[in-house]
């Protein structure tokens, strides 16, 4: 009998598709099932949370402008109250008598006692003589100091700071001695000027009546 040549076989572990019995079809490769998308990794550069921005600082061109205020003059600056002007009659001998009154009226109405000041025109004032024989340092001491009723001669007056009342005791000295004491006193008065002594003379040195 002629010899009939063998089937090549083909073995499980060759390499290739594998035919399907049924319907002989190439069974395709199975693809992935797609499934959530991982995260997208952090740009370089910019690591961790984002940091708040710092906040900004207003300069001046930043501040809201300030609204014009209506146009027009200027208002004139307020003129400085002129003291008031008490006259006290007296004679020449009683003037410091009334001008001592007129101290202690003021400081138990509640006026502290380094407000005053009081000047003479004739003779010193006691407590003035008494001070100066210590010395003018310590007697002028005393009146910076503005602890107490300060008094002076009207010759020294001029370098006496102002204070809220001047009492000036009329008791004596020339009529220019009292011209140039009246007007000193009222420049050192800050709202109250008595004068105590003539009326007569006072209005003649003051150019009105007090």
């Amino acid at each position: 009998m002629p010899l009939i040549p063998e089937e090549p076989q083909i073995h499980e572990s060759a390499q290739g598709p594998r035919a399907t019995p049924a319907s002989g079809r190439v069974a395709p490769t199975p693809r992935p099932v797609p499934g959530p998308r991982p995260a997208a990794p952090p740009r370089p550069g910019r690591p961790g949370p984002l940091r708040p921005a710092p906040p900004v600082q207003r300069t001046t061109r930043d501040a809201a402008p300030a609204k014009p205020g209506p146009t027009g003059p200027a208002a004139p600056a307020a003129a400085p109250a002129t003291p008031q002007i008490q006259l006290i009659p007296a004679s020449a001998e009683g003037a410091l008598d009334a001008a001592e009154e007129a101290v202690d009226l003021l400081l138990d109405s509640g006026r502290a006692p380094g407000d005053v000041l009081v000047i003479t025109t004739g003779e010193s004032h006691p407590w003035a003589a008494h001070e100066l024989s210590f010395g003018e340092a310590a007697y002028w001491a005393q009146h910076d100091a503005r602890d107490d009723v300060f008094y002076a001669d009207a010759a020294v007056a001029g370098r006496a700071a102002t204070r809220a009342v001047v009492v000036v005791a009329v008791n004596g000295g020339t009529d220019a001695a009292v011209a140039a004491a009246l007007p000193l006193a009222l420049s050192r008065a800050g709202a109250l000027m008595i004068v105590c002594g003539d009326p007569q003379q006072i209005n003649a040195v003051l150019g009105v009546g007090v």
